[in-house]
C-alpha cells in the first residue's frame, strides 16, 4: 500500500510539474488567442461617498452587470443611483459635423465647434447660437493649430480649446490665426495622381500660430478678448476657471523659461498676475496640473520644479506666497485631494524609490509628510475617498503581480478585491525581470536598467540581446511594477533573448537637475547614458557582446539611429520607426523648449543631428516610416537615407504607404506587417535561426 501511494505521490507531482511548464504559442503571443494566464482588475470608478465606494458587479437579484456601490465595513453592495445626466448626441439635436460636444456644468447647454467655428446649443429648445463668423482653414475659434493639440493643450483634448465657466453663463476660447504658419506638404500615394496634404506645421525657429483669449457670455455672445498682443512671440497653457468666475490661464514667452500665470477679468478681459516663475534651462508649459485652487476659493497651490523636484508651493487669491507644501525628491506629483477642514492635501508621487508611486499625506503648511502606501510596490492607481479615511489602490512590483485592495488611511489592506492571475497563471512559465543600476560615464547618476532574462537562464551560456528604449525627456519607461505575462515579452524569453530596457539622466528619475544636462543639446547626453549601459552590458558574461540590438519609435526612432551611428561601437543591430534625424526638422514649442531656435544654438543643432555622424555607421539599421505620418515628417528619414547612400553605407528600409505616426494606426494589416517583419530580423540577426513557420509562409525566405 505505501508503495502505491508514493507511485501516485510521484504521478501527481510530476502531472503539478507538467501544469507548470507551459510555454505561449505563437497565437497566442501575437494573434490573441486567449490563455487565461492574465484577468483584469476589478473596475472601480470612485466613490460614492466616504463610505460607499462604486465597482462594477453582478447584481445578484438580476444577475446583470452594473454598477454597483460597496459599503467599505460590510461588503455589502446595492445598486448605485448615479446623478449622471442622461447622454445627449448632436445626432439626437439634429447636428452634423459636431466636433468636441460638451455639456456645460448645469447640463442645459452644450458647446461644439464646426468648420473651426464655436457654438452653443441651448438643450431645452435646441436653439443653436452661432459665437464666432470667421473660422476657415487657417483661423480656428475653439479648435487647436496643430502645435497647440500636439504639445500644449494634449492629444487627449481632440483638438478641444473652449472652457465651460462653473456657473455655465460663459465660454472661454482660444483663437488660432495659422497663416503665417508654414505650409508642410504630405504626399498621399493614393489614385492615379495622388494628392498632397498642406499642414500648417512650424518648425524649429519657424512663424507660431496667433492665438488671442476669448471669453463669450452666452446670454450677450460678444467676445471679450483677454488684454494680450496677439503678435508677441509667445505662448497659452491649459487654463481653467476659478471658483470666484476668474479664468486662469498659463503665459510663457517664446524662450519657454518664464512662466507667467494671470486671471482674467472674464467682463473686461483685464489680466492680473498672479504667479511668475523664471528658470535658466526651461519650464515645461503642456501641464494640465500645474495650478489647482483651494476648494474655498481662498488660495491656489503651484507644483514647480524649479528646486529641481516637483514640489507643491501655497498661495493666497492675490498671489502672495504663503508657504511650501513638499520639500524633497517628489516626481511626477499629482494632487488628489486639498482637505482645508483637516488643512492637509494628499499627493501621489516617486518619492522613495524613483521607480515606484506612493500615496502621502503632508499638511498644507509643509509638515507631517506621512506615507500612507505600504510596501516595495509601485502603487500606479489610487482612488482616495471624498473624507480621506480610505482608498482603493493597485499595486504591484516587477515579481508581484498586481493587485487591488481596499486600504485605511493608515495603510491596513480591509481587503483585497483582485489580482490580475487568471487561471492559468501558475500554469505557464513566466520569465525573471530584474531592474539594476549602473553609474554613468562621469559618475554623477546610477541609470535604472531593466533585464528580462530568458527562461531557462543560464549564465554559463551567452545570448543575444534587445534593447527597447525611448528616451525623450520626463519620459521614463522603467518602473517597479508587473508586466502581465504573454505577448512578444514572453515569446523572446522563451527563445532566449535577453530584454532590456534603458533610462537615461533626463528620464525624470533625477528630476529637474537630470533634464537640465539635455539643455541646448537634446540626444547627446541620453545617447551616452545608453552607450554606457550597453558597455556595460558587454562586460557581463552572458551576453553575446556582437548581437545587441536596439530599437524605438519616434524620439525612440532617433536614439536607435544615433545608436547605429554616435554609438556604433557599442550596439550592432537596431530598428528605427518613425525617427527624429534633424531636430531642425522637428516643431518649435517641443524642439525649442530644449535647444533653443537655430539660429541661437547651430552648434548644438549639428551636434545632435544623426547625420552629423553617419559617417560612423556600421552593423545594421532598418529604417521604417510612414509615408504620411503628420508628426515625425518622412523627410527625416529620407535625408538620412540619402546621407547613408551618399557614403555607400549598407541599411534597410521599410515603407508604409499612407500610415501616420504609429504605424496600424490606419490599417491593421500594415501593424501585422510591421510586426512580422521586425520578428524576422530578430530571428535572422538575433537567433540566427529560421523563424517560425506562422512567419516562414509569410516570407519567401525559408530559413537564414
Amino acid at each position: 500500500m505505501r508503495r502505491l501511494v508514493l507511485s501516485v505521490v510521484v504521478f501527481v507531482n510530476a502531472v503539478y510539474a507538467h501544469a507548470q511548464n507551459k510555454l505561449l504559442t505563437y497565437d497566442q503571443a501575437f494573434r490573441s488567442v486567449p490563455t487565461n494566464i492574465n484577468k483584469p482588475l476589478p473596475q472601480v470608478k470612485g466613490w460614492a461617498d466616504a463610505e460607499h465606494f462604486i465597482q462594477m458587479q453582478v447584481d445578484p437579484k438580476d444577475g446583470q452587470s452594473k454598477w454597483m456601490s460597496v459599503d467599505v465595513r460590510t461588503n455589502k453592495s446595492v445598486p448605485f443611483k448615479s446623478n449622471d445626466v442622461p447622454e445627449i448626441s448632436p445626432a439626437k439635436l439634429g447636428i452634423d459635423s459636431a466636433q468636441n460636444f460638451t455639456l456645460s456644468p448645469d447640463s442645459k447647454w452644450a458647446a461644439y465647434t464646426k468648420h473651426n467655428d464655436l457654438y452653443a446649443v441651448e438643450l431645452s429648445s435646441k436653439k443653436i447660437i452661432r459665437l464666432t463668423n470667421d473660422g476657415s482653414d487657417i483661423i480656428l475659434n475653439g479648435y487647436a493649430s496643430w502645435l497647440y493639440y500636439e504639445e500644449i493643450l494634449g492629444r487627449a483634448s481632440r483638438y478641444k480649446a473652449f472652457w465651460w465657466s462653473p456657473d455655465s453663463k460663459r465660454l472661454a476660447y482660444m483663437r488660432f490665426d495659422d497663416s503665417q504658419v508654414p505650409v508642410f506638404p504630405i504626399y498621399v500615394a493614393d489614385g492615379q495622381h495622388g494628392y498632397l496634404e498642406q499642414e500648417r506645421y512650424p518648425k524649429a525657429g519657424d512663424k507660431n500660430p496667433q492665438v488671442k483669449i476669448g471669453i463669450i457670455n452666452i446670454e450677450s455672445p460678444a467676445t471679450v478678448w483677454a488684454d494680450f498682443n496677439p503678435s508677441d512671440d509667445q505662448y497659452f497653457g491649459p487654463p481653467a476657471w476659478s471658483p470666484n468666475g476668474d479664468f486662469w490661464i498659463q503665459w510663457m514667452n517664446r524662450g519657454q523659461d518664464s512662466l507667467i500665470i494671470y486671471k482674467l477679468d472674464p467682463a473686461t478681459g483685464a489680466k492680473n498676475q498672479v504667479y511668475a516663475e523664471t528658470q535658466k534651462t526651461w519650464i515645461d508649459l503642456d501641464d494640465n496640473n500645474r495650478f489647482e485652487f483651494l476648494p474655498s476659493g481662498k488660495g491656489f497651490m503651484v507644483k514647480s520644479d524649479k528646486d529641481g523636484w516637483e514640489n507643491l508651493y501655497l498661495y493666497d487669491l492675490n498671489g502672495k506666497f504663503v508657504n511650501q507644501v513638499t520639500t524633497g525628491s517628489f516626481w511626477g506629483t499629482n494632487i488628489h485631494k486639498i482637505d482645508e477642514k483637516a488643512k492637509q492635501v494628499y499627493l501621489t508621487a516617486r518619492k522613495q524609490n524613483s521607480a515606484r508611486y506612493d500615496l502621502y499625506r503632508v499638511g498644507l503648511n509643509g509638515t507631517g509628510l506621512t506615507r500612507l502606501t505600504f510596501g516595495e510596490y509601485s502603487h500606479d492607481d489610487i482612488h482616495l475617498s471624498p473624507g480621506g479615511k480610505y482608498f482603493i489602490t493597485s499595486y504591484s512590483n516587477v515579481n508581484t503581480p498586481t493587485t487591488m485592495a481596499l486600504v485605511d488611511a493608515k495603510g491596513r489592506i480591509l481587503r483585497e478585491l483582485g489580482n490580475i492571475k487568471g487561471e492559468q497563471f501558475a500554469n505557464y512559465r513566466s520569465p525573471k525581470t530584474e531592474i539594476i543600476r549602473v553609474k554613468s560615464a562621469d559618475g554623477l547618476f546610477d541609470l535604472p536598467v531593466s533585464i528580462t532574462y530568458p527562461i531557462d537562464f543560464d549564465p554559463a551560456k551567452k545570448y543575444p540581446v534587445l534593447v527597447s528604449i525611448y528616451g525623450g525627456p520626463n519620459a521614463g519607461t522603467i518602473y517597479d511594477r508587473w508586466k502581465p505575462v504573454g505577448g512578444a515579452t514572453q515569446w523572446w524569453a522563451q527563445e532566449g533573448i535577453i530584454q532590456v530596457a534603458f533610462d537615461n539622466r533626463s528620464s525624470g528619475h533625477f528630476g529637474k537637475a537630470g533634464l537640465n544636462y539635455i539643455h541646448r543639446q537634446l540626444g547627446k547626453y541620453e545617447i551616452e547614458d545608453y552607450m554606457t549601459c550597453g558597455r556595460w552590458l558587454k562586460k557581463q558574461s552572458f551576453v553575446d557582446s556582437g548581437k545587441i540590438a536596439i530599437t524605438g519609435g519616434s524620439f525612440g526612432g532617433y536614439m536607435t539611429c544615433m545608436a547605429l551611428t554616435y554609438g556604433a561601437d557599442v550596439f550592432n543591430y537596431g530598428i528605427a520607426n518613425a525617427s527624429v534625424t534633424d531636430w531642425q526638422l522637428y516643431d518649435t514649442h517641443y524642439t525649442e523648449r530644449y535647444m533653443d531656435m537655430p539660429s541661437e544654438n547651430p552648434e548644438g543643432y549639428r551636434n545632435t543631428a544623426v547625420v552629423t555622424y553617419a559617417d560612423k555607421y556600421r552593423g545594421l539599421l532598418r529604417i521604417v516610416h510612414g509615408t504620411t505620418d503628420d508628426n515625425v515628417h518622412m523627410q527625416n528619414s529620407l535625408q538620412l537615407i540619402n546621407r547613408l547612400e551618399d557614403l555607400g553605407k549598407h541599411f534597410e528600409l521599410m515603407v508604409y504607404p499612407n500610415e501616420r505616426h504609429g504605424i496600424g494606426s490606419n490599417v491593421r494589416m500594415k501593424a501585422n506587417h510591421y510586426r512580422n517583419e521586425s520578428l524576422l530580423f530578430y530571428y535572422r540577426y538575433l537567433l540566427g535561426k529560421a523563424a517560425p513557420g506562422e512567419l516562414e509562409t509569410k516570407s519567401p525566405s525559408k530559413g537564414f
